[in-house]
């Protein structure tokens, strides 16, 4: 009895420690939706970064050039230096390369409404704590899937340009600092789809296009899943399968994140209807977010739902950070109010 007491002990301490090596996340300073999310590894730190994005009152000059950092192993959000520029951007992607965080594209908005994509790419370096420009992405793009390959590689997967969505897969590689084209995507081209790279091997599904039949809505969400494999010797040739459909319906700015430790990328929210930055249908609602997270297993090459009741749901998170034991998914939507929340969800997967 003695024994299985001490062991006991052991296991409830251990459980406590455990616990406490993954401390939970503090809400954001303020509400942002659709912001460029991403995480960066320095000096044996992760630091989680948020820039840019959609203020609370979802008016053209709620558009913020903020920026926020997050140490994980304390959970604490502190203002870091803007991103510079007058004024801000939504759609813009992260990555973090080389200890730094690059940001990349996005779009403006002007009083009138109006969303024009740009190309400008600024790098933050936290050691130092400044912003420098790096070369220009050749398509301006806004709300493109975004992913890091052998630390080098940035990928920019379709997204929006100017007038419509484009099919590029455009390529930063960080050590020449030059940008290259890679296979283009088979698929539609679309925007607010969701993905990621990992490993060697890009994830993304949905996103919207632009109505085929020119009637109302003008934009609808498209069910597309599809997988890329890179090629070893040359970063640029990229092998398209088209994967089964994922769990749930087809959706437009889905939260995505990957696991190389896993070997999985993680999907959750986004709403079935397209929608504007202000997170309002064409039917004049504002878009609903839905409550499923699931993701998809590269080991098995098989979708698995993770949770089917995701607490506070969200559209425009954009970016799903998956630690060791759990996914943290930042700000965004929660029916129609933009939210300065940090949801934590346990990473249990059960096999479809």
């Amino acid at each position: 009895m003695k024994r299985f007491s001490l062991l006991l002990a052991l296991v409830l301490v251990g459980s406590l420690l455990f616990a406490a090596s993954e401390p939970k996340f503090d809400p954001l300073p303020a509400p942002v939706s659709n912001s460029a999310i991403t995480s960066v590894k320095v000096n044996g730190d992760v630091l989680l970064f948020s820039f840019m994005g959609m203020g609370a009152s979802k008016t053209w000059d709620a558009v913020s050039n903020s920026a926020y950092s997050l140490n994980t192993s304390d959970g604490k959000w502190t203002e870091v230096r803007s991103v510079p520029g007058a004024i801000g951007r939504v759609g813009a992607a992260a990555a973090g390369v080389r200890e730094q965080a690059f940001l990349l594209g996005g779009f403006v908005v002007d009083a009138q409404g109006g969303e024009n994509a740009i190309s400008s790419v600024e790098v933050y370096d936290p050691i130092n704590r400044k912003w420098y420009r790096v070369p220009d992405v050749p398509v301006p793009v806004a709300d493109a899937v975004v992913g890091v390959y052998h630390d080098r590689y940035i990928y920019l997967i379709s997204g929006w340009s100017k007038a419509d969505a484009v099919r590029a897969v455009q390529i930063y590689d960080v050590e020449k600092e030059k940008w290259l084209q890679g296979t283009n995507i088979p698929g539609e081209p679309v925007f607010g789809h969701a993905g990621t790279i990992v490993g060697d091997t890009i994830i993304y599904v949905d996103g919207a296009r632009k109505n085929p039949s020119g009637g109302q809505p003008k934009y609808i969400t498209l069910a597309d899943c599809w997988m890329g494999r890179i090629d070893h010797k040359d970063p640029t040739r990229i092998e398209w399968t088209k994967l089964p459909d994922h769990p749930g319906t087809a959706r437009f700015h889905i939260a995505a994140g990957g696991s190389d430790k896993d070997d999985t990328v993680y999907f959750s929210g986004g709403s079935q209807n397209a929608y504007n930055y202000k997170g309002v249908g064409e039917n004049g609602e504002p878009a609903e977010p839905s409550a499923l997270t699931f993701a998809f297993n590269l080991r098995t090459s098989k979708w698995e739902p993770v949770n089917e009741n995701t607490p506070h749901p969200t559209l425009d998170s954009r970016h799903i950070l998956a630690t060791p034991e759990k996914l943290v998914i930042i700000g965004g939507m929660e029916k129609g109010q933009v939210t300065a929340r940090v949801i934590e969800l346990p990473k249990v997967a059960k096999a479809r």
